[in-house]
């Protein structure tokens, strides 16, 4: 079954109330499905920010994107959620991940660990929300989405959420970013693990990917260059071929965004508030496709 898109804005850069209520309104007026907080010290607090964008904007939902669960115990955290979801009118999503920047883990005084304790942490909470959140009526367990990239996040994906959100990157500590893209051929290792994974789920989750880059141009190699500076082992090819960058043409960019649907499943597709206006033209060419 070939899903509609769905597109959602990651907004992480902090603002008063007057300009986060209007950013959220911009956000709702360029057609985007879904308004998403991430959860990294020096951005916005999830809850509250999603709280406001609901009172701003009355279409899209609302989603975290993702809540490091490192950050929250389990039990306080099902009170967050079922208290937002009642104050968004039940348009929440929850997106959970396990944390990647060692620094933020340090800042905060949070075991870094190991990733397979990282894991364990993640499944921990997830089964904790399943227990404490009923999954109807007021404050019920939202829609979740879990992000993940190895073969056990995978599993538990394919288990537990509503939405795969595929990184699209692996671990990169030497970068300022943490993470360095996969490639497109090894990004259908990560779908077809997925869908392995997934073959007796009696529903298919929708798919999600988080674009990195986009732009709409004339010129791609201007628009690869700054990712070739932070990046010097990739090529001009490798960044344009990349799934994570979107460039070219309004009707290019959406016909590219087709062929991925096709190739990998994103049918939901997360952009970073910097290219949040740069997208709308796409999102009204795709409008009901």
């Amino acid at each position: 079954m070939t899903r509609p898109f769905r597109f959602g804005v990651n907004l992480i850069a902090p603002s008063p109330g007057d300009a986060w209520r209007a950013k959220c309104r911009r956000a709702e007026e360029l057609g985007f499905d879904v308004i998403s907080v991430a959860d990294h010290l020096g951005m916005p607090s999830p809850f509250p920010a999603l709280v406001a964008a609901a009172e701003a904007t009355t279409r899209p939902r609302l989603g975290t994107f993702v809540l490091n669960c490192a950050f929250w115990n389990p039990v306080l955290l099902a009170r967050e959620v079922a208290t937002a979801v009642a104050l968004t009118d039940g348009r929440l999503e929850l997106g959970l991940g396990t944390g990647y920047v060692r620094a933020e883990f340090e800042q905060a005084g949070v075991e870094w660990g190991t990733p397979g304790s990282r894991v364990d942490r993640l499944l921990h909470t997830v089964e904790e929300l399943e227990r404490l959140l009923p999954s109807s009526g007021p404050g019920s367990r939202p829609p979740l989405l879990i992000g993940g990239n190895g073969d056990r996040m995978l599993r538990i994906v394919a288990e537990h959420a509503d939405i795969a959100a595929f990184v699209g990157a692996r671990p990169a500590p030497e970068l300022p970013s943490g993470l360095f893209p996969l490639s497109a051929e090894e990004l259908d290792g990560r779908v077809a693990a997925y869908r392995k994974f997934a073959a007796d789920r009696a529903e298919p989750a929708e798919r999600n990917l988080l674009v990195q880059l986009v732009d709409v141009t004339d010129d791609p190699a201007a628009s690869a260059r700054p990712w070739l500076e932070r990046m010097p082992t990739l090529t001009e090819q490798d960044v344009l071929d990349s799934p994570l960058v979107l460039v070219g043409s309004v009707e290019q960019i959406a016909r590219r965004l087709i062929e991925q649907r096709e190739r990998f499943g994103f049918s939901y597709i997360t952009v970073l508030e910097p290219h949040m206006e740069v997208l709308a033209p796409v999102i009204e060419e795709l409008r009901g496709r």
